[in-house]
């Protein structure tokens, strides 16, 4: 009873900011969508409020073309250890679930690496893919000197530049950021400062999400253009030093494509020269090549926050879970696979129909 006044509350704030405003909200965090889907936080917000995912889910913005190389790797008799997110994300012909090879599903990279200190005669390469939060594991396996028979497929990438390539582009005409709170309890706030445009860090629990919606709106109406942390139990200004320590030692930034963009321009990492024996990609000779998009899908604009899972005449019926077309279709982090999966519920977590 308490959470649903609370919340009630804070809609009723956000809808009298709001009034008279066309407010978009853009939020880069999987876990962000499903507890605002899941949880029915936009069933709680007026209609001229609009709360849409970005590229927020790690595995929906790997390109078709690293999926192409891991598939290939699979294929020449690699052992393949990977999320299990990954298994049927398309690439241009395959996925890891439809491919002929030796493919292990693991929690962490440390398990992929012990994988390969058991087997010394397999060469296993494990696919590392995440953003700032899931990195820092990658290097820290990397420092400990794993095996010869081991390597790592990198597909790391980094959130602020894919925000800033978005603003610049202002197809989405956004009004503001909600952050994710696991990312910037790695990078800190403070590289955020370069954009001028309201930003809220939040957490991941309903009421955590409805008060950063709260904050923002607030930022927004009021004019403001700054980045407030409504997280600060886990997030601090410099943010994991240790971790980022670490990321520095290991990785240097570099230019990557992400599915549904081009290539962003400092928005990806790579090995430094003296962890180059650990690249799956120079060890074995595989080239990253580019494919046409899958016809009809709208995973791009939907990760650019053009469009929504609902607007794709694909979703539900020739992509599902259990037969994607498209990537955002496959991760529990994927904004199709919340929709299809939550997006049907009528009331929120906290019993409230929207009536606006």
């Amino acid at each position: 009873m308490q959470e649903e006044q609370i919340a009630r509350g804070l809609a009723d704030k956000i809808e009298k900011l709001a009034a008279g405003k066309e407010i978009k909200i853009m939020h880069v965090c999987g876990t962000h969508e499903y507890t605002i889907t899941k949880s029915g936080i936009r069933s709680l917000l007026p209609k001229n409020v609009k709360v849409v995912m970005g590229p927020g889910c790690p595995v929906c913005v790997t390109p078709q073309a690293e999926i192409d190389a891991i598939v290939e790797l699979a294929e020449k008799g690699k052992v393949i250890c990977t999320y299990g997110d990954l298994l049927r994300v398309p690439g241009t012909k395959s996925s890891l679930y439809d491919s002929v090879g030796d493919i292990h599903i693991v929690q962490s990279i440390s398990q992929a690496a012990d994988y390969a200190r058991e087997h010394p005669d397999r060469e296993v390469v494990f696919m590392a893919v995440g953003f700032e939060t899931t990195a820092p594991t990658t290097a820290a396996v990397l420092l400990t000197n794993p095996p010869d028979n081991f390597s790592v497929l990198v597909s790391h990438r980094l959130i602020p530049p894919a925000m800033k390539w978005l603003m610049e582009q202002g197809e989405a005409n956004l009004s503001g950021f909600l952050l994710p709170g696991h990312v910037c309890t790695i990078s800190g706030s403070e590289e955020y400062g370069q954009f001028k445009v309201p930003q809220v860090i939040a957490g991941f629990e309903p009421l955590q999400v409805m008060y950063g919606l709260y904050m923002l709106v607030k930022q927004i109406v009021e004019g403001r253009a700054e980045v407030e942390n409504a997280y600060a139990s886990a997030v601090k200004k410099e943010g994991n030093l240790k971790a980022k320590r670490m990321l520095s030692e290991v990785f240097e930034v570099c230019d990557i494509m992400w599915r549904g963009f081009p290539v962003i321009p400092s928005s990806g990492l790579k090995l430094k020269p003296q962890y180059e024996k650990y690249d799956a990609l120079k060890k074995y000779g595989i080239t990253l090549k580019g494919g046409a998009e899958t016809r009809g899908c709208l995973c791009n604009e939907i990760l650019r926050g053009v469009k929504d899972p609902v607007d794709c005449k694909l979703f539900g019926k020739a992509c599902t879970p259990l037969k994607p077309v498209g990537a955002c279709m496959v991760s529990t982090e994927g904004a199709c696979r919340i929709w299809y999966t939550y997006g049907k519920a009528v009331k929120s977590v906290f019993t409230a129909k929207n009536t606006k």
